[in-house]
């Protein structure tokens, strides 16, 4: 082998293992920037030799075309089947009787293997000599399209099977999908863009893989789960059992989804059902709209055979939950203006339960979505909730329109609808924003901000309480605040004695928070709390921060040349520099603690916060980490020292314990750090 050979085999085998440590396990070995010079490296080296591109090269990631026709047509090596449902344990049970009536003993003697039914897009991966050939969807089950350039840009997809063991021709089968937090992501993304929003994960997933360009799919997060096999003809396979074949996949780099479980009976299987639904479907981090529950042993599984024609085996069967789609009408669209004065609508919906959740509200995003689905006032639509995702209106449910009398189209209001200013658009920008800075609605929504868990913290100040407050003619912005005295607030209505002292006290405290949360506080334009916490790292104090020019604030790594302007023009302003100089006048702190050095107890540790902790807020308790020279990160890998839990844990916690990584609680933390 040649010394560029050579070389680009290492770089490949290289970096696809860092890819499957990134991606599936969760514990890279390589930084960024030594990943991606790794990757240049290999590209340059595959431009100067292209015969040193193989089918497995790291760089068709990036959405390389390797020349095949967009969405030729690919016959499956053995047919993909579709799953009968099940909706209930009683359904459940007769899936059961059916079975003992074909395999006898052997039906419960084989026990079963529960799954998640992952709500995505069905594909199957055609593995040769354990290079993946050929990324195909599942078409009508017997033909697919071939989307092999853009299969090739997930991540969690391996080029080329790790281990052994595999036969020469393999397809695995398996759902492409998206997380909820990838989803609203790149839904934020393109709507800061200007471009329209995707209605939900699912479709966005199945749209991404059929996209004519890889280059487009390369850049969607797009994820993976396999859960099945098929070779033609008999092949000797090192697996004997659903279970087992799950774990082969794994050993294999075949990402395998969370929370399955062997069961011994269908009693258990119906306990493992319901906890899925009741309990584990809220935290997962993806969509499923049920379980799959298949017989173990593959021996059993083929005795079972399937129904007439191959379409349904008798051997798995979905056990779906309740729905998280429902109709219902839309009583009004209502428009909220928010405090950078951007016109955001949403949905008032009659109430519907989806999911065990009675909804009501539903987000719409922005008017040019309103006018893509033709959402009238009236109208029965479809609405989404998924998980944790804020309910959604997929669409409106044409059909059952009044034909006679349809709703009028829903117009987007020129004005402000709560200062009758004209609003205003900017050119290439989705946001329609009501420009005037006094508006009251921006006004109020400024003040709710200051005093929020992530800003100031200002505990008892509620919406209802700060509006109360403006009613009253007691504030007119935040400097007013810390003029409130017990007196004043206990005379007003719905606020006695004791919760007059009380707010008085908690507006006092929050004289001390270090002078990131105050940045975050003020609702400088473009700069969030990651944002706030460089430029009070960076420049110590108020001052030195008011009369850095916009060159000195883009210096900050992580800063933009937008976001630098922004903040330099929003210290230009005489009101804003009088807002600043009114808080210092009162005692508001306007200097950041030093970072913490040698000393600090949680010096280079890395820790996960999971659940509602007892006192600290998610974002206070972070600061107290990252004060004491610890970093907190979302995700649980091996490289986590301790995972600090609250009530109502999810997933995290199952996988700490499952990892061996320290579980503490608040109490713990504040005594590791000092408090």
């Amino acid at each position: 082998m040649s010394q560029p050979a050579a070389r680009a085999a290492w770089l490949r085998e290289a970096l696809e293992r860092a890819s499957h440590e990134y991606y599936v396990l969760d514990r890279p070995s390589l930084s960024d920037a030594e990943y991606d010079a790794l990757f240049r490296e290999l590209a340059a080296l595959e431009q100067a030799h292209p015969e040193l591109r193989t089918a497995d090269s790291p760089t068709l990631r990036v959405g390389a075309d390797v020349g095949a026709s967009h969405l030729a047509k690919y016959a499956h090596l053995v047919p993909m089947g579709s799953l009968s449902n099940a909706f209930s344990d009683e359904e459940l049970e007769d899936w059961a009787a059916s079975g003992r009536e074909i395999a006898g003993e052997d039906f419960d003697r084989s026990g079963f293997c529960c799954e998640l039914k992952i709500d995505g897009a069905a594909i199957s991966l055609t593995y040769r000599d354990g290079v993946l050939a050929t990324g195909a969807t599942r078409g009508n089950g017997a033909v697919g399209e071939d989307v092999t350039a853009n299969v090739r840009t997930i991540r969690d997809i391996p080029l080329r099977l790790a281990g052994s063991g595999w036969p020469p021709l393999i397809e695995i089968r398996g759902e492409v999908y998206m997380t909820f937090e990838g989803f609203e992501r790149m839904n934020a993304e393109r709507a800061k863009a200007g471009e329209p929003v995707f209605a939900n994960p699912r479709n966005s997933a199945a749209g991404a893989l059929r996209q004519k360009d890889p280059a487009i799919t390369a850049r969607r997060p797009l994820r993976f789960f396999g859960y099945a096999y098929a070779v033609p003809g008999v092949a000797s396979l090192p697996f004997a059992t659903q279970w087992d074949l799950l774990e082969t996949l794994a050993s294999w780099g075949i990402p395998v989804a969370p929370h399955r479980q062997r069961c011994a009976s269908l009693a258990e299987v119906h306990g493992w059902a319901h906890a899925l639904e009741k309990t584990h479907r809220a935290a997962l981090a993806f969509a499923i709209d049920g379980g799959v529950v298949k017989v173990n042993t593959l021996a059993t599984q083929a005795e079972l055979g399937s129904t007439a024609g191959g379409r349904e085996p008798r051997w798995a069967i979905a056990r779906k939950f309740a729905p998280d789609v429902a109709e219902t009408r839309l009583v009004n669209i209502e428009i909220q203006v928010g405090r950078t004065g951007v016109l955001t609508p949403r949905a008032v919906l009659d109430p519907v339960e989806i999911g065990g959740t009675t909804v009501t509200y539903a987000t719409l995003h922005n008017f040019d979505l309103i006018a893509e689905k033709d959402l009238r006032i009236g109208d029965i639509v479809q609405v989404k909730r998924a998980g944790e995702v804020i309910p959604q209106v997929l669409g409106p449910v044409p059909e059952k329109r009044d034909a006679a009398a349809p709703p009028a189209p829903f117009e987007a209001p020129t004005r402000c609808p709560e200062c009758g200013t004209p609003v205003v658009r900017a050119e290439g920008e989705v946001a329609v924003r009501c420009p005037n800075d006094r508006c009251p609605a921006r006004h109020l929504e400024e003040l709710i901000h200051f005093t929020a868990r992530g800003a100031m913290d200002i505990r008892g100040l509620s919406e209802q309480r700060v509006h109360q407050l403006l009613e009253a003619g007691l504030i007119s912005d935040p400097a007013t605040l810390y003029d409130l005295s017990e007196d004043v607030l206990a005379a007003l209505p719905r606020l006695g004695e004791k919760s007059a002292q009380q707010l008085v006290a908690a507006i006092a405290a929050s004289k001390g928070q270090p002078l990131s949360r105050l940045l975050f506080g003020l609702g400088i334009p473009d700069v969030g709390e990651e944002t706030a916490k460089l430029l009070a790292r960076r420049f110590g104090t108020m001052e030195a921060l008011r009369e850095a020019p916009a060159e000195e604030i883009e210096a900050i790594h992580g800063v933009g040349p937008s976001i630098a302007e922004s903040v330099s023009g929003w210290f230009r302003s005489p009101e804003n520099r009088a807002l600043v100089k009114a808080l210092a006048t009162r005692g508001v702190n306007m200097t950041e603690p030093e970072r913490a050095e040698a000393e600090g107890a949680l010096l280079g540790m890395k820790v996960v916060i999971t659940g509602t902790l007892p006192s600290l807020g998610r974002s206070e308790a972070k600061e107290l980490v990252e004060r004491a020279g610890g970093k907190v990160t979302d995700s649980v890998s091996k490289n986590t020292d301790f995972l600090v839990c609250g009530a109502d844990a999810g997933s995290k916690l199952d996988k700490a314990r499952a990892l061996g990584v320290a579980v503490i609680d608040e109490a713990e933390l504040l005594r590791r750090i000092g408090r």
